[in-house]
C-alpha cells in the first residue's frame, strides 16, 4: 500500500547532508514494511537487521565502533555484499540495541557512503533514558497510522484524494461526492489506519477480521507494558491505557487521574503516561488560556486531554460495533462525539505536524477543541458531529481574541456560515490552507 511517507525517504535518500535514519512510530503503523519497499525499489540492495528478533547481532557493536569492520562483519553474517551507496542498510528494533544506536554517530562521521535507515516501535522510550546518544548525528521521520488521504488511496479512491487535494476554492463539494466521501469516511472511523486492518478490509470487506487484528495489535501493546516498562509503572500503563475512552467519553474531555482511582495522586503516574507518548500510543492536547504565539509558551501542563493514536483501535477499545455502520449519523455522534475529536487529533498531528492545543475561557463556560499554530498565526477550530453544529464557544472565543478565521469540522459540505469556514471532516487537510480562497 502506497505510504505518503515514501516521498520523504526519497528526499533523505538524495539528500547532500544525508544522515543515518531514525524511524520512529508506534508498533505495527507499517515502518518495517515501507523500508523493505524503499531499499527494494529504490536500491540493489537490501541488508535487514532486526536486533529483537536476532539479539546477537548487537555483539557486532559492543567492540570498537569502527564502520568499516562493522560493515564486513554484517556482510559476512548475511552472506551479502553491503556496497557503499547500492544498499540499503535496515537496523529493525533498534532500541534493542544502544551500542547500535551509539555506533550510528561513527557512520555519520565516517562513513556517509553507506545509507543507514533505523527503526523501531519504542525508539522514543529509549531516547528518553539517560544514555549516550549520538545527538546532531541522525535524522529522524515520524510514521503514523494512515492518514484518511491514505485510506482513499487503498479502497482504490484516490480520485477522491485528488480531488480533495487540488481543491482552489471555498465552494461545496459536488453532492453526490460529498454524500460518497462522508461514507468513506464511515468506514475509516471503524477501520482505522493501521496497514494490517486496512489491508485485512480491502481484501475481504470482513468487518469482524478487521476487529480481530485490532484486538491483537492492542495486546501487542499490553505486551510490550510488562516487557519493556520499569516494573513500578507496568500496572499504571494498564490503568491509564484502560481510562483514555471513559475520559473521552465525558462531555469534558479533559484527562483527570482522579478518575481511574480516587486515591491516585497524578505525579505518581506522570512517567507512565510519558512511556505511552513516547511509545508513540497516545497524543496529549494541553489547554492554554489565551490565544497568543507561541502557544506553548502559554500552555497548562497540568490541563490536557489524551488521545488515542488511531481512531480504529479507539472503536476496537470500546467494542464498536459494526452495526452502526448502517446508521453512520450515530456512529459519529457515538462518545459525545469522541471519534470524530480523536479522528481530528489524529489527522492534525500526522498529516499537518502540529502541537495540540485546546482553548477555555477562565470560567470555563466555553471551551475550543483544537487551537493550531500555522506561520505565527493562531486558527481555532470546532469539530463536531452531525450536520446541525453549535459554536458557541467559537463565538466565544472570536468575541475574545479576534482571531482571522473561525473554522469548523463537521459532517457539512465545504462552505462559509457567515465568519466560519466548514470543513467537512473528510477534508480536513484542507484546513487552515484553504480559508482564504473564495
Amino acid at each position: 500500500m502506497k505510504r505518503d511517507i515514501y516521498k520523504k525517504l526519497l528526499e533523505w535518500k538524495t539528500s547532500q547532508r544525508r544522515k543515518p535514519l531514525l524511524l520512529r512510530g508506534a508498533r505495527q503503523v507499517g515502518k518495517t514494511y515501507i523500508l523493505q519497499e524503499f531499499g527494494g525499489k529504490e536500491y540493489e540492495s537490501v541488508a535487514y537487521f532486526n536486533f529483537e528478533e536476532d539479539p546477537t547481532i548487537d555483539d557486532f557493536f559492543r567492540q570498537k565502533l569502527d564502520p568499516e569492520q562493522i560493515i564486513s562483519n554484517l556482510s559476512l553474517y548475511l552472506n551479502l555484499e553491503i556496497k557503499p551507496e547500492k544498499c540499503l542498510i535496515i537496523f529493525d528494533e533498534i532500541q534493542a540495541s544502544n551500542n547500535a544506536l551509539n555506533a550510528l554517530k561513527y557512520f555519520s562521521e565516517q562513513a556517509q557512503e553507506y545509507h543507514i535507515a533505523a527503526a523501531g516501535s519504542l525508539i522514543g522510550i529509549t531516547l528518553s533514558r539517560p544514555r549516550s546518544f549520538p545527538v546532531g548525528k541522525v535524522s529522524f521521520l515520524d510514521m503514523y497510522p494512515m492518514t484518511f488521504p491514505e485510506f482513499l488511496n487503498a479502497v482504490g479512491k484516490s480520485g477522491f484524494r485528488q480531488l480533495i487535494e487540488t481543491k482552489n476554492e471555498f465552494s461545496p463539494f459536488p453532492q453526490p461526492f460529498h454524500n460518497e466521501l462522508v461514507d468513506l469516511l464511515a468506514r475509516y472511523f471503524y477501520v482505522g489506519g493501521m496497514p494490517e486492518p486496512v489491508r485485512l478490509f480491502v481484501e475481504t470487506g470482513n468487518l469482524g477480521d478487521v476487529r480481530k487484528i485490532q484486538k491483537d495489535i492492542i495486546d501487542s501493546y499490553l505486551l510490550d507494558f510488562s516487557k519493556h516498562a520499569i516494573t513500578s509503572d507496568i500496572p499504571k500503563l494498564g490503568m491509564i491505557w484502560d481510562s483514555i475512552p471513559t475520559h473521552l467519553a465525558k462531555e469534558n474531555k479533559k484527562f483527570i487521574f482522579t478518575a481511574i482511582r480516587k486515591s491516585i495522586r497524578g505525579r505518581e503516574y506522570e512517567s507512565a503516561l510519558k512511556w505511552l507518548e513516547n511509545a508513540g500510543l497516545i497524543y496529549k492536547s494541553y489547554q492554554v488560556t489565551t490565544a497568543k504565539t507561541p502557544l506553548k509558551g502559554y500552555m497548562n501542563r497540568s490541563n490536557f486531554k489524551v488521545f488515542v493514536l488511531d481512531v480504529g483501535i479507539l472503536g476496537a477499545m470500546v467494542n464498536l460495533s459494526p452495526q452502526l455502520l448502517a446508521g453512520r449519523d450515530r456512529l459519529f455522534s457515538e462518545f459525545r462525539g469522541a471519534f470524530v475529536e480523536n479522528y481530528v487529533a489524529q489527522q492534525l498531528c500526522s498529516e499537518k505536524g502540529v502541537d495540540l492545543y485546546y482553548w477555555t475561557s477562565k470560567g470555563k463556560k466555553a471551551e475550543t477543541d483544537f487551537l493550531c499554530e500555522f506561520v505565527s498565526q493562531i486558527y481555532p477550530l470546532e469539530a463536531k458531529a452531525g450536520i446541525n453544529p453549535k459554536s458557541k464557544s467559537l463565538i466565544s472565543f472570536d468575541r475574545q481574541f479576534k482571531p482571522t478565521v473561525l473554522s469548523r469540522a463537521t459532517l457539512l459540505n465545504l462552505r462559509h456560515d457567515g465568519r466560519i469556514c466548514n470543513y467537512p471532516l473528510y477534508a480536513i487537510t484542507l484546513f487552515p490552507e484553504l480559508y482564504g480562497k473564495k
